[in-house]
């Protein structure tokens, strides 16, 4: 019984979850890595345990991993902090944030943001995330509007449906959009898959 009240005395700062109970977007700590579930699945095996099979994002690097648990272990839950900002400017490699409450300023380098800062344009709000002080990225809105900087003219006489053509974008993304959209015009892309969604 005495060990019994050790071990939770030492878990007591942690809050643990079931791996039962892992939900998309949850974010758990293993082996000291931030890793949020992008997508779990429970498998029951004709012979032996359950399992659950889990595609997880790693916040600091970036990184997908695919990693199996026993079904009913427990694993560390993070506490992340999203603090809501604007993107101010980029200089040289240096992306700066502000919080537009306490005015505090933040900087996050091209590295750390990945493929990220292809969706950035001036005065972008975004939610920067925070684990225990420690800023680990930022999180996009889900779709966002930019101006087509390019683009080539429609061929007269293609009027098909589902022919695409390339477009360069503000923040320098490309593309595929209808032979419809034009330059200048504002379109709405996803920032899951960087594609197009419609006309803005």
């Amino acid at each position: 019984m005495q060990v019994l009240d050790i071990r939770l005395e030492d878990e007591g700062e942690k809050k643990l979850t079931n791996s039962n109970d892992f939900k998309n977007g949850m974010t758990i700590k293993i082996d000291n890595d931030i890793f949020s579930i992008v997508e779990s699945q429970h498998v029951k095996p004709g012979k032996g345990a359950a399992i659950v099979k889990a595609k997880m994002k790693n916040l600091r690097t970036g990184s997908i991993i695919e990693k199996t648990f026993n079904a009913g272990v427990k694993v560390e839950t993070a506490r992340i902090e999203k603090k809501p900002m604007q993107f101010l400017y980029v200089q040289g490699d240096i992306y700066y944030f502000m919080d537009m409450n306490t005015y505090e300023q933040v900087e996050l380098n091209s590295a750390s943001l990945g493929d990220d800062i292809k969706f950035l344009k001036e005065n972008l709000d975004v939610e920067i995330t925070f684990y225990e002080g420690e800023m680990l990225g930022l999180s996009l809105p889900d779709k966002i509007v930019l101006e087509v900087t390019h683009t080539e003219s429609a061929v007269k006489g293609n009027t098909s449906n589902t022919a695409m053509k390339d477009a360069t974008l503000e923040t320098g993304l490309t593309v595929k959009v209808p032979l419809f959209v034009n330059q200048g015009e504002k379109i709405l892309v996803s920032t899951s898959d960087g594609k197009y969604v419609s006309r803005a």
